[in-house]
């Protein structure tokens, strides 16, 4: 049977930082929920630019609303495959946030995150790697 969305990040080995920080939010009950869901996974290499002791911080216990919304940050509702992606698509998180999909010369990115899909096979969604992770306020 195909995983969901929690249980891709549990198992790729890219995404160390992020399996954490699924788990420390409680995002991992919404990520494995019917859905579907769109999330742009940062990769550790993402989470390795911000700046030192911020993931820290983030992942103590009483920083969990904040984590919550920082993972929001990366995750839309319903389901978004890498083809159908459009430059100037304006995308909305679950926590109301705007992203702007740019393809230039195939080189798919929001702000400065550059994407790439995550090739698997997911029941509740979709997942797509990035070297970035959005911090909008």
């Amino acid at each position: 049977s195909m995983s969901n969305i929690t249980q891709i990040v549990n198992v790729d080995k890219n995404l160390k930082t992020l399996k954490k920080s699924v788990h420390a939010s409680d995002m991992d009950q919404l990520l494995s929920s019917t859905g579907p869901y769109t999330f742009f996974a940062p990769t550790d290499l993402a989470f390795e630019k911000l700046e030192k002791g911020l993931m820290d911080s983030l992942l103590e216990p009483n920083n969990r609303a904040r984590l919550a919304d920082l993972i929001k940050n990366h995750v839309i509702s319903g389901k978004i495959d890498f083809k159908d992606l459009k430059d100037g698509d304006k995308l909305v998180t679950v926590n109301n946030k705007e992203l702007l999909v740019q393809i230039k010369e195939g080189v798919v990115s929001i702000g400065s995150a550059l994407l790439q899909p995550r090739d698997a096979k997911i029941s509740n969604g979709v997942i797509h790697l990035m070297d970035t992770v959005l911090l909008k306020n």
